[in-house]
């Protein structure tokens, strides 16, 4: 079983920055890619951002230049820091990783249960 635990979410003032954290434990043998995602009120989960195991990044448009997603291998962990935080930013942020259990065995995704991210004044 594995088990992905999101922190850092909570209020802030438009224009502010959040560091959000994303831990995974248990039957991990290696992680692929790591990726953030938010659930807006009313809206369809979208990408914020990815990962590769090697360090390569994607954003979605909104994201680029605000956010950096980056990742520590070692600790099974991936962090997105979010500068110049608008309202429309406001959503709940989930993590995502794509984890392989055994050496050679296949890749399954995994979710983390979300954190609240409100950026208000």
């Amino acid at each position: 079983q594995v088990e992905l635990v999101e922190s850092g979410g909570g209020l802030v003032q438009p224009g502010g920055s959040l560091r959000l954290s994303c831990t995974g434990s248990g039957d991990i043998f290696s992680i692929n890619t790591m990726g953030w995602y938010r659930e807006a009120p009313g809206k369809q989960r979208e990408l914020v951002a990815g990962i590769t195991r090697d360090g390569i990044t994607n954003y979605a448009d909104p994201m680029k230049g605000r956010f950096t997603i980056s990742r520590d291998n070692a600790k099974n962990t991936t962090y997105l820091k979010m500068n110049s935080l608008k309202p429309e930013d406001t959503a709940v942020y989930y993590c995502k990783a794509a984890v392989r259990r055994i050496r050679w065995g296949p890749l399954w995704d995994n979710w983390g249960q979300g954190t609240q991210v409100t950026v208000s004044s």
